[in-house]
């Protein structure tokens, strides 16, 4: 892609995604994700109304009026996203491609992280570690991301969810928030989504596309494999065909959950041609009342 092309798409990106962070997702990010804990930040003279708990005798005594001790939440945290840039990525029938998806969904989260001066990095995954950027603050890294997430080019089409996983357990030593965008469209990862998910706060959003969910009758349909390239036909007017292409959909999303659920993972379902703003904000409330 031209550089003047991919930094108008960057401006594009970063003007609807910054404007919904300030304006809906930042305090509602604040809340579900909350820091390690209370700070102490300064002491002050005691008011009515103050708990007595707080106040700092030793400062009380040396200036022989009342002072309180004031805390403030500590944050600093770490935000690291688990992009899959796997071949199926490229898929979408209406709308937005699940990869143009992810990219608004992280940026959307980068600058709600930054805004409460969390850090952010992101690794990229295919079934292998495609590239790792290390987390930092600040917008030029947030944009440099968000350049990334429009124009990288995988090596690889596959998908392996468990070497990801056991990438971030093993490379950032300090506990994240990790987001894991992908369709999961893999096999055996929930041992490592469990250790993954014991270190770190792992938070899973699952991408799809309505077609994934039910076909329609359109005839005769060509399907392609996006990461092994196979192509198979199939015939979409015959009723049965159809009814078991949703029963096998159903059977997939009822054993996505249960392994997500037993690992203790939240997760978020994002559909191509739908709104990710309430699945999203859905997802910070309910991190939020715990």
């Amino acid at each position: 892609m031209e550089t003047s092309e991919l930094l108008k798409r960057v401006r594009k990106i970063e003007i609807k995604t910054r404007g919904l962070s300030n304006q809906i997702f930042s305090g509602q990010y604040h809340s579900a994700f909350k820091g390690r804990g209370m700070a102490f930040s300064e002491v002050r003279e005691y008011q009515m109304g103050d708990d007595v708990r707080t106040i700092d005798w030793n400062v009380t005594a040396r200036s022989g009026v009342p002072y309180v001790k004031v805390f403030e939440e500590e944050r600093e945290l770490t935000v690291m996203l688990l992009v899959d840039v796997s071949g199926s990525g490229n898929f979408g029938s209406k709308v937005m491609l699940k990869r143009q998806l992810m990219t608004e969904i992280c940026a959307v989260l980068s600058f709600s992280a930054i805004q409460n001066n969390d850090k952010v990095g992101i690794i990229f995954f295919s079934d292998k570690i495609e590239k790792f950027i290390p987390p930092k603050k600040g917008k030029s890294h947030i944009l440099r991301i968000i350049r990334e997430l429009i124009d990288f080019q995988p090596e690889s089409k596959g998908t392996n969810l468990s070497e990801a996983l056991r990438y971030l357990t093993n490379v950032v030593k300090k506990r994240s928030i990790a987001f894991l965008l992908t369709d999961f469209m893999d096999k055996d990862y929930s041992d490592a989504l469990k250790l993954a998910n014991k270190k770190h706060d792992l938070v899973a959003i699952r991408i799809f596309d309505q077609l994934e969910q039910e076909v329609p009758n359109v005839g005769l349909l060509p399907i392609t494999d996006a990461e092994t390239g196979e192509v198979i036909w199939l015939d979409t007017s015959n009723h049965e065909t159809r009814t078991k292409l949703k029963a096998s959909s159903l059977k997939f999303e009822a054993q996505l959950k249960e392994t997500l659920m037993r690992a203790g993972v939240d997760m978020a379902e994002i559909r191509t041609d739908h709104s990710y703003v309430k699945p999203l904000l859905n997802l910070f409330k309910r991190r939020g009342a715990k």
